[in-house]
C-alpha cells in the first residue's frame, strides 16, 4: 500500500485525472517565491526566458533579471561574481548548454570558492523531443555530481520542483536542479514533504523482492510499474532520490536491505548517473543485485516525446519488462 504519511494525490493511479504541468513550470514558480521571500535572490538567463521560464521573475523582479544572451560561460562567471558578494544567483539555460558549455567555469569559478550560485538545467533528458540529441542532455548529472561543494537535485513532478527551488534558494551551496520540458503527472502535493537529503520511499510493495530507486519522471512511472507488477504477484517498492548529492547513504542502504534487487530508473546516461551513485553507496554498505534502466551508451533521436520515452524504455511497460526479464 502506498504510504499515506507522504500525501500523494489520491488519483495517483488514474493517469487522466491528475494534472499535467513541466517541472520547468514549478522551478518558475518557485523561483518567484524565492525572490519573494529574499531581496537577494537574482536571475540570469542565456536567451531562454520563456523556456527556462524565469520570465515570470523577470516580470515580478526586473531589476533583478540579467539577461547575458548565448554565453553559457560568463553566465556562470558572472553568477560567481554576484554569489561573492552576497546574491544568490540562479543562471539558467537547457542543461546541455549549462552545465554542457561552461563545466569549467563552474567548477572554476563556483565549486573551487564553494559560492551558492544555482545552476538551472532545463529541457534534460530524450523528452526534449524533436530538438534531438544535440539539446538531449543525458550527461549532466554524471558531470555535476563529481564536482566538490555541489548539491544535485532531479525533482520528481513540477510541485517538488517548486519546493527544491524554495530549498536550494536557501541551502547556500553551489546546487544544480535538473528540469524537463515536457508535461508530466503532478502526483504530489503542497503537502508531500521535500527536504534536500531525505528520499521518500513512495510505494510500499508487500513482502517486496524489488526495489526501485528512481529520480525526475521516472519515479512516477516507476510507482505505476510497481502496480502493475503487484498484479502479477511481485512485490515491489519504489523511493524517489531527487537528491543525488548529497546521497543519504543510510536511506539507501536501509531500502536495498528490505529487497532482493535494486533496480535504478533514469532518464540519463547509465554510466556515471544516479544508478550510479546508488551502487557506490551499496558497494560500501549493503551490496546488491542491480539492474539499471537509463541510456545504454547511445545518444537520443529526433521525435515525440512519448515516443521517445516508449523507445528507450522510458515508460510503465518498459521498467515492468526490464523487471520481469530479471526475474525470469
Amino acid at each position: 500500500m502506498i504510504n499515506q504519511n507522504i500525501h500523494l494525490n489520491s488519483n495517483l493511479f488514474d493517469t487522466d485525472k491528475l494534472d499535467q504541468a513541466a517541472t520547468r513550470d514549478g522551478f518558475g514558480k518557485g523561483l518567484v517565491e524565492a525572490g519573494e521571500a529574499n531581496e537577494n535572490v537574482v536571475a540570469l538567463c542565456a536567451d531562454l526566458a520563456e523556456s527556462t521560464r524565469a520570465h515570470w521573475f523577470k516580470e515580478q523582479f526586473p531589476e533583478r533579471y540579467v539577461e547575458l544572451g548565448v554565453a553559457e560561460q560568463n553566465l556562470a562567471a558572472v553568477g560567481s561574481g554576484l554569489a561573492n558578494y552576497g546574491k544568490i544567483p540562479f543562471i539558467m539555460s537547457y542543461a546541455a548548454f549549462s552545465p554542457g558549455r561552461n563545466w569549467e567555469q563552474i567548477r572554476s569559478t563556483i565549486t573551487l570558492n564553494d559560492v551558492p550560485v544555482k545552476i538551472v538545467g532545463a529541457h534534460a533528458g530524450v523528452s526534449v523531443g524533436p530538438d534531438g540529441a544535440t539539446h538531449q542532455a543525458l550527461e549532466d548529472i554524471a558531470t555535476m555530481r563529481v564536482l566538490p561543494n555541489m548539491t544535485v537535485v532531479v525533482p520528481a513532478d513540477s510541485e517538488e520542483a517548486r519546493k527544491a527551488t524554495l530549498a536550494i534558494a536557501e541551502n547556500g551551496k553551489p546546487s544544480y536542479i535538473r528540469l524537463a520540458r515536457a508535461k508530466t503527472p503532478v502526483f504530489t502535493t503542497t503537502a508531500t514533504p521535500f527536504e534536500i537529503g531525505k528520499p521518500q520511499v513512495v510505494y510500499q510493495g508487500q513482502h517486496p523482492k524489488v526495489g526501485i530507486i528512481a529520480c525526475g519522471s521516472l519515479v512516477y512511472q516507476s510507482i505505476l510499474a510497481a502496480e502493475a507488477l503487484k498484479h502479477d504477484g511481485v512485490g515491489v517498492s519504489v523511493m524517489n532520490l531527487s537528491t543525488i548529492k548529497p546521497m543519504n547513504e543510510s536511506a539507501v542502504a536501509d531500502f536495498a536491505r528490505t529487497v532482493d534487487i535494486i533496480v535504478t530508473a533514469e532518464e540519463h546516461q547509465v554510466a556515471g548517473g544516479m544508478g550510479s551513485a546508488v551502487a557506490e553507496v551499496l558497494a560500501k554498505h549493503e551490496p546488491k543485485r542491480m539492474v539499471f534502466i537509463g541510456m545504454q551508451d547511445r545518444y537520443g533521436e529526433s521525435g515525440d516525446p512519448d515516443e521517445l520515452l516508449k523507445h528507450f524504455g522510458f515508460t510503465k511497460e518498459g521498467i515492468v519488462n526490464r523487471i520481469k526479464e530479471e526475474l525470469a
